[in-house]
């Protein structure tokens, strides 16, 4: 997970992959002498080096070896770059947008979701943190429209609840009460609008939903603002979200 060597490459390949522009601006850049190598100005945009010896305009290069970091999706924001409406890309640096590899959300939340979002470039940070293997839950707090019935706690429990349109179980789900319009599910896999159809199965429908944690991991505990986000190596953020003394 980003534990990537220190890899020398093309210096306009770089600087390209990070989002810095096209590897035609990075002549000009050296022309004008705002890029530099150990200090010193480099000899050809071809030239072989290692980030951490880069310097564009003083500054070093941002987040070389990969990029993740923790979000708090504000409501009414669109986990995609193409559909209409706010999109979570705009809350972030346009650099970051341009990335590659690219930028993603590591599962998504609705449009009319709140709550803890994590993005990636690390296609293997993003599998250990979907992969039901992995036992990384996450919880929802929800408000429902109506109130519940009782049994909603047991049917979810169960793992033999079937969605509609599906033939597969939903795995066993922890359901706490905090009355009887308000509540908190835990889930252990990632299904289309699951939480939501989950109620609607059993004959229910959810006005609100915030995803409160990921794992270990509180939202709360983050103090992010809707639309802020903070950064992390996998690394530390993997030590939030399952402690060292959770097994697999």
């Amino acid at each position: 997970m980003n534990n990537k060597p220190l890899k020398a490459e093309r210096l306009d390949k770089l600087l390209t992959s990070l989002g810095y522009g096209l590897r035609k601006d990075v002549r000009f850049w050296i022309k004008d002498g705002l890029i530099t190598i150990d200090g010193e100005c480099p000899s050809s945009p071809a030239q072989k080096v290692t980030p951490d010896k880069v310097l564009l305009m003083e500054k070093p290069l941002d987040h070389p070896y990969g990029l993740t970091f923790i979000y708090h999706k504000p409501l009414g924001a669109v986990c995609s770059r193409k559909e209409d409406g706010h999109l979570i890309y705009a809350d972030f640096p346009e650099r970051w947008l341009v990335r590659k590899p690219a930028l993603s959300s590591v599962g998504r939340l609705d449009k009319e979701t709140s709550g803890l979002l994590i993005m990636t470039d690390d296609g293997q940070l993003n599998h250990q943190l979907t992969s039901p293997k992995k036992h990384i839950s996450k919880t929802y707090a929800v408000t429902l429209h109506s109130p519940l019935n009782g049994s909603e706690a047991d049917t979810f429990a169960s793992g033999k609840l079937v969605l509609e349109d599906e033939e597969k179980p939903c795995l066993p789900a922890e359901l706490t009460i905090h009355d009887e319009t308000h509540v908190s599910l835990v889930l252990h896999e990632g299904r289309y609008h699951q939480v939501r159809r989950m109620f609607a199965a059993v004959g229910n429908h959810v006005e609100t939903l915030e995803r409160t944690h990921i794992g270990a991991l509180s939202l709360q505990d983050t103090t992010l603002a809707p639309g802020e986000y903070k950064t992390l190596t996998p690394e530390s953020l993997m030590a939030l979200v399952k402690p060292t003394n959770q097994s697999d």
